[in-house]
């Protein structure tokens, strides 16, 4: 069996295989949460490395749904902070977390606009590297030890070199070294891998962290679970409402339900209150199963 064909087969059972992986292997996960980071940093490059900044311009699609992200991030935290704050910090996080960097291979497949999901996917990026600092302090500020502008600097020391930088470093190879910036933009499958091997460590991580947690706090998981599912639900339909009216419901759709988990379960796990994490920890598996069955029903319906 060829390489290329081995990689056809497997590629379906990734997403399962990788959260098998942590699930199994927690114990020694802690052990390699440095490398996420860097990962997450490789996976942005290879999607900004799809566009060139000519082509970055915020359309009526582009500027729509980032005032229903942002907004929506904002009512949902305000409007079940005083419920639960872990509840309310999970349900943040699926709003506010950026586009996924498996978006693009997705909306191509389904037959949407790569270039517009791309850009909306840069924008939300440089969007939320520059507000998440002040999010997160304001957000989890209550009796830390640090001054507000003093975690406000410490997460943006983190956050945004991760975000911007890949960025910075796709439109400088642009710039001096336009064949390799053409050869990276051209290997998208190497962050689908990349992106599993990071959701062996997320998802290890997280589940270290379930598992030490007292029996008094499943009740709180399962609503953290169950609310991302609405969550990944009301974003599909909403960012398929307004790509309707935007021209491509599909690049809609995706730009906006499809999320980077791994991002958001590290930002969880690193910024807010730990338990959070559950609620993108779920995601992944909502926002697969949905967009299986999106591509499900596009396959059958190529074929009838």
């Amino acid at each position: 069996m060829k390489v290329s064909e081995l990689r056809a087969r497997l590629k379906p059972w990734m997403l399962p295989i990788a959260m098998v992986t942590g699930v199994v292997a927690h114990n020694y996960m802690e052990r390699a949460e440095a490398v996420a980071p860097v990962f997450i940093f490789v996976m942005l490059l290879i999607t900004f490395c799809r566009v060139s900044p000519r082509e970055l311009r915020v359309t009526r699609l582009s500027g729509l749904l980032l005032v229903v992200q942002l907004g929506g991030a904002v009512a949902v935290y305000a409007a079940l902070r005083p419920v639960s704050e872990p509840l309310a910090q999970g349900m943040f996080i699926c709003f506010f977390c950026p586009t996924a960097t498996a978006a693009p291979v997705i909306t191509g497949m389904l037959g949407g606009s790569v270039p517009r999901l791309v850009t909306y996917s840069i924008i939300i990026n440089v969007v939320v590297a520059l507000l998440a600092p002040p999010a997160f302090s304001l957000i989890a500020h209550g009796g830390a030890e640090l001054t507000l502008a003093q975690s406000v600097a410490m997460i943006a020391s983190k956050v945004v070199p991760l975000i911007l930088m890949p960025l910075a470093v796709a439109f400088l190879l642009q710039w001096k070294l336009p064949k390799v910036h053409h050869a990276i933009g051209t290997r998208q499958d190497w962050s689908f891998y990349i992106w599993a091997l990071s959701l062996v460590i997320v998802v290890g991580r997280a589940v270290s962290f379930v598992m030490h947690e007292p029996a008094r706090e499943l009740p709180l998981m399962i609503a953290l679970a169950v609310g991302a599912g609405l969550m990944c639900g009301v974003q599909f339909v909403m960012g398929r409402r307004i790509g309707t009216r935007c021209g491509d419901r599909i690049a809609g759709a995706q730009a906006l339900g499809q999320k980077n988990t791994v991002l958001a379960i590290w930002m969880a796990l690193t910024f807010l209150d730990p338990v959070a994490s559950v609620a993108p920890a779920a995601y992944i598996a909502w926002q697969n199963t949905f967009n299986s069955l999106q591509l499900y029903l596009h396959d059958r319906k190529a074929r009838a």
